[in-house]
């Protein structure tokens, strides 16, 4: 009983992190890589279909797959993601937010920004070396050399 609890609440939070990943794509707050790679991380957990379901789709697969086996970030994701932070800042600052706002706001994105510079980039396609039945909770590292 207390097994099928454990595993439905990581279900429900891989699922719930799906939607509002899915979510993230028309609402532009609303951020979709945080909850995809949460889903991604709670998914085996859960829900094997799901994992296997993110990590074989042909958009999110690849970088879930870096990220999982390189911590890499595309550079070109790297890229979006820096200037949407410049952009966003932009805009608060356009639109006269309180000074603490954006003192506080600039120093979270040059954080958030730091970070996601700082991760290598992807230095192969991992997607085309995955072992068949890859995305199962029992999956090894592919050897993509």
């Amino acid at each position: 009983m207390r097994h099928s609890l454990i595993r439905l609440g990581w279900r429900t939070l891989a699922y719930g992190c799906v939607g509002l990943g899915t979510a993230g794509l028309v609402l532009p707050l609303l951020p979709t890589t945080p909850f995809l790679l949460v889903a991604a991380w709670a998914a085996p957990k859960g829900s094997p279909r799901l994992e296997t379901w993110l990590l074989q789709h042909p958009r999110l697969g690849p970088p879930l797959l870096a990220w999982r086996y390189q911590r890499a970030i595309p550079r070109r994701a790297k890229q979006l993601a820096v200037s949407l932070l410049v952009v966003s800042w932009l805009i608060l600052w356009l639109g006269a937010a309180p000074g603490f706002v954006l003192i506080t706001t600039a120093l979270l994105f040059c954080s958030v920004a730091a970070f996601i510079s700082t991760r290598p980039d992807v230095t192969l396609d991992c997607s085309a070396s995955r072992p068949a039945g890859a995305g199962t909770a029992k999956e090894t590292e592919p050897s993509c050399n």
